[in-house]
């Protein structure tokens, strides 16, 4: 991969990196707010209970692409960004333009999301 494209989609990345960062802290300060809440009715705190499971779950989604977004970072410095991990095939400028943080090229995903094989972690 040409290193002038190498550095759009390190760019890419760390923006993104930075937005979950400021996402999570922001989801973090909020969860925090919440338990002061001080005297709350029933409803208030259905309401409240609610809110809190769904930043929970945001910041797990959130997590899992940051996990991801560092790991592809790591695969640009070790020279195997834009790789399939599966089948060693490049992955597609079109893919690696929606999904930068991408593993494995549009057959091997849609495989793992039929489960016709298992998920390859690192």
């Amino acid at each position: 991969m040409e290193k002038k494209i190498l550095e759009q989609y390190r760019k890419k990345l760390v923006d993104k990196r930075r937005e979950l960062t400021a996402a999570y802290t922001k989801n973090r300060h909020y969860g925090r707010e919440s338990d002061e809440g001080g005297t709350q009715d029933l409803a208030d705190k259905a309401s409240s209970s609610y809110t809190k499971e769904f930043l929970y779950s945001l910041s797990n989604t959130e997590r899992t692409i940051l996990e991801q977004v560092e790991r592809a970072i790591d695969r640009m410095d070790e020279g195997e960004y834009g790789t399939c991990m599966e089948c060693a095939e490049k992955i597609s400028k079109k893919r690696l333009d929606a999904v930068p943080w991408a593993r494995f090229c549009v057959p091997c995903q849609e495989r793992i999301e039929q489960g016709v094989r298992e998920e390859v972690t690192e």
